[in-house]
């Protein structure tokens, strides 16, 4: 068991906003180089420190899709709040024209979300765009759906798992993944993180969250044949590295980033031992660096690692904003 502080660490809102989407972009670079590598051959040579070149031949530092989609939402909400089809047209400017990219490229891309990108280009209406297939239950949801937890707990002061939140992830991530099971997930991952908001005991707020969320969807019916699929969450703290797959299939990358977060000693340790878990490397990475980014202080990201991030000053520029829409009219 890791040593955790018990107190919380006590920083303001905006601050936190601006570790959780770095710390987010940092994991995403950080599993760049290594996408797609197993975990066996990262045991032998495992990253320790940001990369160059490697599986998608880009500079240190370079972040992808995961990073790209989530700045695509935190525009949206900035202009719109929650306007799904607002979401979808900065998807399209991603995928189409570049935006938001850190080498104005698009390089990595789901086939999920690039086909769900298409359908809306072709007048499907956004909530309307996403697959409920069982080959559909990928990662690409949950790895944008930071913004749509730190939005929510900005305007909804950290509600817990309920009705309308609940809603607002659902739809977030229905636009390109619409299974149950990614719309679980991502409610999960949303109601840690509103848990971990609350402060107190690291392993607690992680235990808290999964187990609130897990009642909560027990009671749901569209969620009767997927919710005891997440129950393996339940003991995140007794599971051992060999029960852990860092492949995209949504449940494992979720299982994943709890697991590192609550087996290390720190952001840094967090996001190594996420990427080399191996596989889908990135978003595995992106999305334990968005927790341990939410719970750390912004000097436990090492400084050569933000040094190097692409577009780094831009992304924090955006959190700012980002942060600011985030109190502005609270929803009592």
């Amino acid at each position: 068991m890791k040593n955790f502080d018990y107190h919380y660490r006590v920083q303001g809102f905006n601050e936190k906003v601006k570790i959780a989407v770095v710390g987010f972009a940092i994991g995403d670079a950080l599993g760049v180089p290594v996408e797609f590598v197993t975990k066996d051959e990262l045991l032998a040579n495992p990253v320790t420190d940001m990369r160059r070149g490697g599986t998608h031949g880009q500079p240190a530092g370079t972040w992808s899709d995961d990073t790209s989609m989530t700045l695509c939402v935190m525009q949206s909400l900035i202009d719109k709040g929650f306007d799904f089809d607002d979401q979808m047209k900065h998807f399209e400017d991603w995928l189409w024209n570049a935006s938001n990219t850190a080498h104005d490229e698009v390089f990595d891309v789901g086939n999920t979300t690039r086909s769900t990108v298409f359908k809306f280009a072709k007048g499907t209406p956004a909530l309307e765009c996403g697959d409920a297939f069982e080959w559909s239950c990928g990662n690409g949801s949950l790895m944008r759906m930071l913004p749509t937890a730190l939005y929510i707990s900005g305007k909804y002061q950290m509600y817990p798992l309920i009705e309308r939140t609940a809603s607002l992830i659902h739809d977030s991530s229905r636009i390109t993944h619409a299974h149950p099971r990614c719309l679980m997930a991502c409610g999960i991952y949303c109601n840690v993180l509103f848990q971990m908001g609350g402060g107190g005991y690291l392993p607690n707020a992680v235990h808290y969250g999964i187990t609130e969320a897990l009642g909560y969807y027990k009671k749901q019916p569209e969620f009767t044949d997927v919710a005891d699929e997440f129950d393996s969450l339940r003991n995140i703290l007794e599971l051992d590295e060999k029960e852990i797959s860092g492949k995209g299939y949504v449940i494992d990358t979720l299982k994943a980033a709890l697991w590192s977060l609550v087996h290390s000693d720190g952001y840094a340790d967090c996001v190594l031992k996420a990427v080399n878990l191996g596989d889908d490397t990135d978003t595995t990475a992106a999305i334990a660096g968005s927790l341990a980014g939410f719970w750390y202080p912004y000097s436990s990201i090492p400084v050569n690692w933000l040094e190097v991030l692409a577009k780094r000053e831009e992304i924090e520029k955006l959190c700012n904003r980002f942060a600011y829409a985030c109190r502005e009219n609270v929803i009592e």
